[in-house]
């Protein structure tokens, strides 16, 4: 013990030697940073076996010994290294001068909402405009928007902003002229007798309407005249304005029928060759015909074909939801939706069976 205490007083003699050259300032940062040393020890007592410095602890630290010379500092007894005290400070200083430099205006302010919206809906209503001439548009009704930006705007909803997106493609024709354009076409069936039948049906393009002009074992130019004769007075009667008629080059349309529907002032349009998308909605019609009808239907003869043919016609003009017609149907239009909670849990719904249950 006693050579323990004699230790001690020959060490502390020596450190009172050494703080004699030093000055009171230096003194008070000593003893300052030696009592936060202590309040990290305290904070962090019984917890961990690591000494760890917070944020604020390394900025306070770096901040307060900085000042001291080099020597000084290597001298004080520190938790840590004193370079780890010069790396505090210069990672101090550059986050200082990192928030001083930082710009006022965080770059280019983003684009307005409307501006946005007004610049899609101009694409979308002219699809043969490019972003120079949208930007042009934008100019007259004052709008101040670099070409760039509707550049960017555009690339980002997925739209080509060259010309080269003024190409019109066969589907944009026909929706384009949907009011005007009629749709032909045969649909060959095989009865259960072995006899094979013709359907001739008619659809409109902006209503959807299917109309089954009849079917029959023979297609004569004479049968298909009278159906064409039947159809353009019918088509009268209902006030519809068609001026085109999209139908492939099959042998078993006459040439008389086309001046049958030129007297009408209904112009006759040939698909190319093997290009049934040309005459897209037609052939969707058939392929749901034999799909919700023929392919389900034992057919007998050609008087029950015809009596399936009237049921399917009138389920599909007056029943069967349409996804280009927002889920109506030709001939009827979509009632307006439950709100009552009562009537939703209530609901009561009754099925009605065509052709002994092949359409619900």
């Amino acid at each position: 013990m006693l050579l323990r205490l004699a230790y001690l007083t020959v060490m502390n003699t020596f450190a009172a030697l050494r703080l004699l050259p030093m000055g009171d300032r230096d003194k008070d940062v000593e003893i300052l940073a030696l009592r936060h040393q202590i309040t990290v020890l305290e904070r962090q007592l019984g917890t961990d076996t690591r000494v760890r410095f917070a944020t604020e602890d390394r900025a306070f630290l770096a901040a307060l010994l900085t000042s001291l010379p080099r020597e000084i500092l290597r001298r004080l007894r520190l938790l840590v290294q004193p370079d780890t005290v010069l790396r505090w400070h210069r990672d101090l200083m550059k986050r200082r001068h990192a928030r001083n430099c930082r710009p006022k205006r965080p770059g280019r302010p983003p684009t307005v909402r409307s501006i946005r919206a007004l610049i899609l809906r101009l694409v979308r209503e002219n699809p043969g405009w490019g972003y120079r001439r949208v930007h042009g548009e934008l100019t007259t009704l004052g709008i101040k928007v670099a070409p760039s930006t509707v550049w960017e705007i555009l690339k980002q909803e997925g739209f080509d902003p060259a010309p080269e997106r003024a190409s019109s493609t066969w589907a944009d024709f026909l929706r384009s002229q949907a009011d005007a354009l009629l749709a032909c076409d045969f649909i060959e069936t095989v009865t259960l007798n072995g006899q094979r039948q013709y359907i001739l049906a008619v659809i409109e393009h902006a209503t959807r309407r299917v109309r089954v002009l009849g079917a029959t074992a023979h297609p004569s130019v004479s049968w298909v005249t009278q159906a064409i004769r039947n159809l353009v007075m019918d088509l009268d009667d209902a006030g519809c304005r068609a001026r085109y008629l999209i139908r492939d080059r099959d042998g078993k349309f006459p040439a008389l029928m086309d001046e049958i529907l030129a007297d009408a002032g209904i112009k006759t349009v040939l698909t190319g060759v093997r290009m049934p998308r040309m005459n897209s909605i037609m052939e969707r019609w058939v392929q749901s015909c034999r799909h919700e009808l023929l392919d389900r239907c034992l057919v007998w003869n050609e008087r029950h074909l015809r009596h399936a043919l009237r049921e399917y016609e009138r389920f599909y003009n007056q029943h069967r939801a349409h996804q280009a017609l927002d889920q109506a149907a030709p001939l009827r239009a979509v009632p307006n939706p439950i709100t009552d909670p009562e009537r939703i849990t209530d609901l009561n719904v009754r099925r009605r069976d065509r052709l002994g249950g092949v359409l619900h």
